[in-house]
């Protein structure tokens, strides 16, 4: 299973970087919300990470990032995920706080399959978000991913 979660993340930073790769050339052409949306996508990951390794956290759920800082996190919250899969069984269980201070518990498999799920939902909006302003997109199904 874990080779499989590795192969998602994968994925997940394959398509993170295509996008990224877009925001980068179309700039401020684009929608505020498609990097609003995009900088959330990566802190929700860097803070699953975060709960998940014990570490604070650094970025807020919301917090907006410069196009040019968006792939160095990435690739930091690729890593870390990789980490994680190395070095934790994914049936530990994880107790956490959320953003608004509510305990919860659960396991580190279920965590990672959320983090990729969250990731490929915002994803879909950040290409949605382009192609509403008028760019051709690129696929990040993970078909396309497998071919």
């Amino acid at each position: 299973m874990k080779n499989h979660f590795i192969e998602l993340f994968e994925y997940t930073r394959s398509s993170n970087s295509k996008v990224i790769g877009l925001i980068g050339k179309f700039g401020s052409t684009l929608p505020e919300k498609t990097w609003i949306t995009f900088s959330h996508m990566l802190n929700a990951h860097h803070v699953w990470n975060a709960r998940i390794q014990n570490q604070q956290e650094k970025y807020k759920i919301w917090e907006e990032h410069p196009t040019e800082q968006l792939d160095s996190i990435d690739l930091k919250n690729y890593e870390d995920s990789l980490k994680i899969l190395e070095s934790k069984s994914l049936y530990s269980l994880i107790d956490y706080k959320t953003s608004k201070g509510l305990a919860f518990q659960n396991i580190i498999k279920d965590i990672l399959f959320h983090i990729v799920n969250h990731s490929t939902y915002h994803r879909g909006q950040v290409i949605a978000r382009i192609r509403e302003a008028g760019f051709e997109p690129v696929s990040t199904d993970y078909i396309f991913f497998k071919r």
